[in-house]
């Protein structure tokens, strides 16, 4: 079962997930980073460009979602080393600092908020995130075209892609087609019907919408609308 709750960190979320009868979990690309917990051990969730499949788990996982392009300060890597994979923080941060931290995490008597209070302090010794950053999200999941969002930021088409290759681990053109897919799902899942989700969504019609889907998602839409997608692992 998945559940999640706002952070003490801005623009962050807390999720936990545990292994229930329907076996295979898929997660869907957003545009995040996560710090992950789980058996133990610290990793690295990278920003995808499709949906991550999991299979057979057996016990749950904890994470701290950080809002888009903003992992990587936390996390001290770019994100696009990191896109499309599950990392041991082990192999990012020095072997000692993970362990102290782990038995950190195992010791507390909420190993949750303990995982939480982790990204917080790492959060405030890192380099705030840039607020232009932010400005390209917001840009870009209200529909913005990314040359006029470029425009807007008084950047140039090859400077916003190297920043966001950085930040999203991705080109922008990427980074506004995934919170396009969010948002349909969001008015989808809140009773939009889907000719009226893929117009208000960004979409040219529902044709268009259900490509989308299958392709970043690997389902058709009916299925998974039908399905409970759960949190980054």
């Amino acid at each position: 079962m998945y559940a999640e709750r706002a952070s003490r960190l801005p623009g962050a979320v807390v999720w936990t997930n545990t292994p229930d009868e329907h076996g295979a979990g898929r997660v869907l690309p957003d545009g995040c980073m996560d710090l992950l917990w789980h058996d133990g051990r610290l990793f690295v969730a990278g920003p995808d460009t499709r949906a991550y499949v999991t299979y057979g788990e057996s016990s749950g996982w904890a994470g701290v979602r950080f809002f888009p392009g903003t992992g990587p300060a936390v996390l001290g890597v770019p994100a696009h080393e990191v896109r499309d994979r599950r990392v041991e923080l082990a192999d990012l941060w020095s072997a000692s600092q993970v362990r102290r931290l782990c038995g950190r995490i195992e010791a507390a008597d909420d190993p949750v908020t303990a995982l939480e209070d982790v990204a917080l302090d790492r959060a405030a010794d890192a380099v705030p995130p840039d607020a232009l950053l932010r400005r390209v999200v917001t840009a870009l999941d209200a529909g913005r075209p990314v040359a006029a969002t470029a425009d807007e930021l008084g950047l140039g088409a090859r400077q916003l892609y190297r920043r966001s290759l950085t930040a999203f681990g991705y080109g922008p053109k990427t980074l506004a087609r995934i919170l396009r897919l969010q948002r349909a799902l969001a008015l989808a899942r809140g009773g939009v019907g889907l000719a009226d989700t893929a117009v208000r969504a960004g979409y040219a019609d529902q044709a268009h919408l259900a490509r989308d889907v299958r392709e970043l998602a690997g389902l058709p839409l009916g299925e998974l609308l039908g399905r409970r997608v759960g949190s980054a692992l």
